[in-house]
């Protein structure tokens, strides 16, 4: 169990039972104080200072500057490529940082960034102890102690009578890895209390069943297609509009769906911070989608969009947009890729991919993203002068500037980018009615996931 180089949501949820993180995020992607009970900064937000709550590690240890310092220096280590918030904290200038006074530590930045707080609570983040390097034997702040862990299957938790936050109200805690259909049928026979990330159709299946109740959540990320805009035929910003026109978002909302999302306007994060509310929403217009297939030449050409059962949908969802584009007169041809590589392969393969993503603020997204050097950079969208514009707006101190600026850097991206973003799902969890406690949070945030605060009945 290494918190600082695995992604997947099972991960996310072991680390969370036995780290801490300096700072979550709220259900509207708000910086909060986990084990940084306070923060500020300079007046250019160039050097940021944190005041540390009292807290004891697993093996007793006190938390102190040290074991941020350390940490962050492990997630930065230039040798390990695999640390999750290696490149978005890369600004920091690890040796001009410092342990101030009993309970601080200052973080200098090589240059300004009003965004740190939330950056810390980005998947990957977690403290460990100074000098920790055992993935086989973790020892963090969190509310319950590590017992054991098999790859691929079963995590196992006790209760941490001193976390810091009180302990949990459950003495054990056990996460098991299973694929969707498995999750279902357990939830429902009484296996297990808890199912993370069920389907609309599992919702419609247990509407009526007593044993289990669905947890759902509005607004918990985004679905969506990504066009390649480094090479042909998405280079052309006319070409990327005329998928945008052409694609029925509301249809795919309904059939991919089931209608348990929001209709998207091609921009990520719909009710979080930064959000550029009031732009007029897309529709579909095949007539004009058309007239710019034939002006980009693409007009009874075709494209190749790259699949998978990756994910809930996706193969569901490629599938209608080659209906879609064929009213249009767009040819796709669908290939399926391997769903256990596809989130990497996708990032070179296919003109056109599907595109998910849970939740996190909307800087980090276009920093991991949307960025010439993003690691996730699906549809390829490199520009420098977008880079230096989503930069600029990051550095603001004032909260009204930085907002406009970003208001700037996303409706470029909706007007220009490759990345169709058709919907913002619910996000569905499944609990047995003994479970109580279990609260409405998007995934990644400090409700998602929070074993210590529920309890049986």
């Amino acid at each position: 169990m290494d918190p600082h180089a695995q992604r997947q949501f099972v991960d996310i949820a072991r680390h969370k039972a036995v780290f801490d993180k300096l700072v979550e995020l709220d259900s509207t992607l708000r910086p909060v104080p986990r084990l940084a009970r306070s923060w500020s900064s300079d007046d250019e937000a160039r050097v940021w200072r944190f005041e540390l709550r009292e807290a004891r590690f697993h093996d007793g240890h006190a938390l102190s500057a040290d074991d941020v310092l350390y940490s962050l220096s492990r997630i930065l280590d230039p040798n390990a490529a695999d640390h999750l918030a290696k490149n978005s904290l890369s600004h920091i200038d690890l040796a001009n940082c410092r342990k101030v006074g009993k309970r601080g530590v200052e973080i200098a930045l090589d240059r300004p960034n009003a965004e740190l707080p939330s950056q810390l609570a980005m998947t990957g983040t977690p403290i460990v102890r100074d000098g920790w390097d055992d993935p086989a034997k973790p020892v963090g702040t969190g509310p319950f102690r590590f017992v054991s862990f098999t790859a691929g299957r079963t995590f196992t938790g006790r209760r941490f009578d001193d976390h810091w936050n009180g302990a949990p109200h459950l003495d054990e805690i056990r996460i098991l890895s299973a694929e969707s259909e498995a999750r279902a049928a357990a939830v429902r026979s009484g296996e297990v209390h808890f199912a993370h990330e069920m389907t609309p159709t599992f919702a419609r299946t247990v509407a009526h069943d007593s044993r289990v109740r669905v947890v759902a959540t509005k607004r918990s990320g985004v679905q969506g297609f990504a066009l390649k805009t480094d090479r042909a035929p998405f280079d052309d910003p006319d070409a990327t509009m005329a998928v945008k026109l052409l694609v029925d978002r509301k249809r795919l909302v309904e059939v991919v769906c089931s209608g348990r999302a929001e209709t998207g306007n091609d921009l990520y994060g719909k009710g979080y911070t930064y959000y550029p509310d009031g732009l007029e929403q897309r529709e579909r217009d095949v007539a004009e989608a058309r007239r710019l297939l034939r002006r980009t030449g693409l007009y009874n050409k075709k494209v190749t969009f790259y699949t998978s059962t990756a994910a809930d949908g996706f193969t569901q969802a490629a599938h209608l947009f080659t209906e879609q584009a064929g009213e249009a007169g767009l040819k796709v041809e669908v290939v399926n890729g391997p769903p256990e590589s596809y989130f990497t392969d996708a990032l070179d393969k296919g003109t056109v991919t599907n595109h998910r993503c849970g939740a996190m603020t909307i800087p980090t997204y276009i920093s991991e993203r949307l960025l010439t050097d993003a690691p996730q950079n699906q549809s390829a969208w490199k520009h420098a002068d977008f880079d230096d514009a989503f930069t600029a707006a990051r550095a603001v101190v004032d909260d009204d500037e930085r907002t406009a600026r970003y208001r700037s850097v996303q409706t470029t991206l909706r007007d220009r980018g490759g990345l169709v973003l058709w919907g913002h799902p619910e996000w569905l969890n499944a609990v047995s009615h003994s479970v109580q406690g279990v609260k409405e949070a998007p995934p990644n945030t400090v409700d998602w996931a929070r074993f210590d605060t529920v309890w049986l009945a």
